[in-house]
């Protein structure tokens, strides 16, 4: 190969890849700014009077219904109804015909790793996770974890009792879409508070 054409193979190689970054970073900077707005929202609505659970009515896709809140990783998440790509863009999708906390089935939620989900590999079996909802606020505990395929549909079950699994990507570190899932499994300790 000679020098002009190398240099202009080098100059379409870095074209290409200024042309990368600035799409990632304004991917980046959109996220960021919609999981604000969602959080924002999600406060908003939780600063408003409690509600009895009876007149909690099913969320409509987009959504913002609650916030997942995480101590050991000092995260506190909007929970907006819905997994489509634009809903998981504002934070932890709530999988629809899965159950809300008090309805004594699984609560199916779902984030990505590279997002809300960043440190999830940090939490262990026995940490506390708390969904506030417009009817209160409930604490779990996860009792486990397991890694399955992306396509194991297996882990959306019907229940007996009340469970909240959660769903994200794996490994943490791939870059791109990830062949697993870490899923986490929380069984409800007591209701924090429903006046």
């Amino acid at each position: 190969m000679n020098r002009k054409n190398a240099r202009f193979l080098f100059g379409i190689i870095l074209v290409l890849g200024i042309f990368l970054v600035v799409k990632g970073a304004n991917e980046w900077k959109k996220t960021r700014e919609e999981e604000s707005w969602a959080r924002n929202e999600a406060v908003e609505r939780l600063k408003e009077p409690l509600i009895e659970k009876s007149s909690f009515t099913q969320p409509e896709f987009g959504e913002m219904v609650g916030m997942l809140k995480i101590p050991k990783i000092e995260a506190d998440l909007p929970i907006v109804e819905g997994t489509h790509e634009d809903d998981l863009r504002k934070g932890v999708g709530h999988y629809g015909g899965t159950a809300y906390p008090q309805e004594n089935e699984q609560i199916f939620l779902s984030g990505h790793r590279d997002t809300v989900f960043r440190r999830m590999g940090e939490l262990q079996i026995g940490d506390r996770i708390s969904m506030a909802m417009p009817y209160g606020e409930f604490d779990y505990e996860i009792i486990s974890t397991k890694i399955v395929a992306a396509d194991d549909l297996t882990v959306i079950t019907p229940q007996k009792e009340e469970v909240l699994t959660i769903s994200t990507c794996y490994p943490f570190s791939y870059v791109g879409h990830a062949p697993d899932r870490y899923i986490i499994y929380a069984k409800p300790v007591y209701e924090v508070s429903n006046q």
